[in-house]
């Protein structure tokens, strides 16, 4: 069982078209980069692949690439793109589903952490992620900064999109560590905006390095985004890179 929220058909299938921006060449070429480096030439697997954003551009860059996902649905538009034997996925919780072999690199992208609602499952996260990491793997982790600094006092919602087709802000529980993400999209031409919400459990960068610890894993290089720019107090958020120790 996992705390996170599953994704419905009807989400699946307009997700590539709402990613379209982050899911073009252009902008995936530094993650690509990044992460076949890291991969080396061994495999990789991604936690939550989700409809394939990234593992299927880095599977075609040469890169052997396993998923596991929660949402049948999610998987089955992945599937559209790629055959099982190309780029296996197994259903189930990035927490706690095992997949066969050993994996020089185990990856998480674009704040999917934040799906497990728990402390306890997301250090669960980080113990699934070695236990399937050979001797020397790195874990990686792309997620933003809680951005509580845009918070004054008895204020709980920060706007992060404001424009002609999507309004989106978040609020947070402060105690709880939940922020609940909110968007209005206009689909069409007629003025009307779907709503939608999703909850996540955010997490600072040094509550993820003991969670790290804890899984027997240590920091190796955190940056601000895929290029290598440096992780600054006014980063908006982190890529993260755990080794796991050689024996």
């Amino acid at each position: 069982m996992t705390s996170s929220e599953l994704w419905t058909r009807a989400t699946a299938d307009r997700y590539d078209t709402e990613e379209s921006e982050t899911s073009s060449a252009a902008f995936l070429e530094p993650t690509l980069a990044f992460l076949a480096d890291l991969a080396g030439d061994g495999r990789a697997l991604e936690f939550a692949i989700g409809t394939g954003r990234v593992g299927v551009p880095l599977r075609e860059r040469g890169v052997p690439v396993a998923g596991i996902e929660l949402s049948e649905h999610m998987a089955a538009v992945l599937r559209r793109k790629i055959d099982e034997e190309t780029l296996p996925v197994t259903l189930g919780d990035m927490a706690t589903t095992v997949v066969p072999g050993d994996f020089t690199l185990v990856y998480l992208v674009y704040n999917t952490i934040t799906n497990l609602l728990t402390q306890d499952e997301q250090v669960e996260c980080f113990r699934n992620a070695a236990r399937h990491l050979a001797p020397g793997g790195r874990f990686v982790i792309e997620l933003g900064v809680p951005p509580l600094r845009f918070l004054p006092p008895g204020q709980v919602a920060v706007p992060f999109d404001v424009s002609e087709r999507h309004l989106g802000f978040d609020t947070f529980d402060l105690v709880e560590q939940i922020l609940v993400s909110h968007h209005f999209t206009r689909d069409g031409d007629d003025d009307r905006y779907r709503r939608d919400a999703s909850r996540h459990r955010y997490a600072w960068p040094a509550e993820l390095d003991l969670m790290a610890r804890l899984a027997g894993l240590e920091l190796e290089r955190r940056v601000a985004d895929w290029s290598g720019k440096p992780f600054t107090e006014n980063s908006a958020k982190h890529i993260s890179v755990w080794r796991k120790p050689s024996r």
